[in-house]
């Protein structure tokens, strides 16, 4: 008996080792895929999910301490000081579901919030990042059940073994501002059919503001996002056999007034040659790789938005200074 359930063990850690190892070479691959093709096509870019390995995801931790860097500390205001609010609207939710979960600070202020809780999923691409977290909250909520799945929340399209009572979505830090529009649109859609009929959904919404404070916000000066964006770098390096020179490029933050978004570029400092994976990419001086947006609304355009995908708007909360909103939205 001792035999078999030794080897029952033995299997079940092989079997749990050669998944991560197939969902390691998965992301590496679809890594590897988008920076070939986004080094080859002009103008250059690479989708700022990439940015969040564990070590992007640690730095973009640092990111959220830094003092010119308001949506945090804002966002975080604004649901100590309305989250019993914010539950009383959403109703009797028993399962809470986070996308780009993060380190959970701000979700364990909604926690408490939330009196009948059961369930906790939060979605997340780093794996390690997202244990980490779920053993926090774990440790700071006895009893409640988190289910933690690994997957780019743009891309889960369903939840296996979650329970099916109500539903909150909670989508933190304005991260849908790194979406474009159409992007949004067919997120909020995805969300819309992940949730289900009834669910409500709160999402962290950046509002438009002066450039004095916005661009600080995402170049700071003590250069903390500076090394979280080079940081992509050194990862083609470190996983795509890149020989990126970190020093030879430069963190650029630009706002878009066109377009109601700050937009982030690597900007190369001279004339130099790049290998990945065995093909060269020539750089010009000035030359830019776009990798990330953060796009701004206001409270009227940001509902519109979700009314596109089917959400209806509950309630709103901004803080004194119009900085940052929260939205609670249902699905009818």
């Amino acid at each position: 008996m001792a035999s078999d359930i030794s080897s029952s063990l033995a299997e079940g850690r092989t079997s749990t080792s050669a998944t991560k190892s197939a969902r390691r070479t998965a992301e590496i691959a679809e890594f590897a895929d988008a920076v070939l093709h986004g080094l080859s096509k002009r103008p250059r870019s690479i989708p700022s999910r990439f940015l969040y390995d564990a070590t992007g995801s640690a730095l973009f931790e640092d990111i959220t301490r830094v003092e010119a860097y308001y949506p945090t500390r804002t966002e975080t205001a604004l649901l100590d000081s309305y989250g019993e609010e914010i539950a009383a609207l959403a109703g009797d939710v028993e399962t809470l579901v986070e996308f780009g979960s993060g380190s959970s600070r701000k979700t364990s202020l909604l926690i408490e919030a939330l009196a009948g809780l059961d369930t906790y999923i939060p979605i997340d691409v780093s794996e390690s990042f997202l244990a980490d977290a779920a053993k926090r909250l774990e440790a700071k909520h006895p009893g409640l059940n988190v289910k933690p799945h690994v997957g780019d929340f743009m891309r889960t399209r369903n939840l296996a073994g979650a329970p099916r009572g109500e539903r909150l979505g909670f989508f933190s830090g304005s991260t849908i501002g790194n979406l474009t529009h159409e992007e949004a649109k067919a997120f909020l859609g995805n969300a819309a059919e992940l949730l289900g009929v009834g669910s409500t959904f709160l999402i962290g919404v950046d509002l438009k503001k002066s450039l004095d404070i916005l661009l600080p916000a995402y170049d700071d000066e003590e250069g903390v996002t500076a090394a979280f964006s080079l940081n992509l770098l050194a990862r083609i390096n470190r996983e795509l056999d890149g020989d990126f020179d970190t020093t030879g490029f430069a963190h650029t933050a630009l706002y878009n007034d066109g377009k109601g978004r700050i937009e982030i570029y690597l900007q190369s400092l001279t004339d130099q040659d790049v290998r990945v994976m065995g093909r060269s990419f020539s750089f010009a001086k000035g030359e830019r790789i776009h990798t990330e947006n953060s796009h701004k609304y206001s409270v009227s355009e940001f509902q519109a938005l979700a009314k596109t995908a089917g959400w209806q708007p509950v309630k709103a909360w901004t803080d004194p200074a119009d900085l940052f909103s929260l939205h609670l939205l249902r699905l009818a």
